[in-house]
């Protein structure tokens, strides 16, 4: 009966930087103090632009930006933060990570907030 009375069964989201054009949504399941040393791998990956920790019914617990959001433009990380908890990718790693069968999934972001791509110049 613990897990019902303040046990972590977490679901931490990571947003990976890959490319300018493709972020990456991993997603792990973790339970106790498995669950807080996910989260403090994600959130101090060198490419974690933002990470998030959500609990079994979807709801965003904690979030911040992480050391890879030095490679994305600020605007584009404000609108990643609002973003995240709503975000279509995220919330189909998060539906599989509840059922419980998977504890890793990964997923390429499919989001329309990625920042323009530079015009080239003759």
């Amino acid at each position: 009966m613990l897990g019902l009375f303040g046990g972590k069964d977490w679901n931490v989201v990571g947003i990976i930087f890959e490319r300018p054009d493709l972020y990456r949504v991993n997603g792990n399941r973790g339970k106790g103090g498995e669950a807080k040393t996910i989260r403090d791998a994600v959130k101090n990956h060198a490419r974690t632009i933002f990470w998030a920790v959500f609990d079994q019914k979807g709801a965003l617990i904690e979030g911040a930006t992480g050391q890879g959001a030095a490679n994305v433009p600020a605007a584009v990380v404000q609108k990643l933060t609002r973003e995240v908890a709503t975000l279509a990718t995220v919330r189909e790693v998060l539906a599989v990570l509840e059922k419980g069968k998977e504890t890793k999934v990964a997923k390429p972001l499919a989001w329309t907030g990625y920042p323009p791509k530079p015009e080239h110049r003759a």
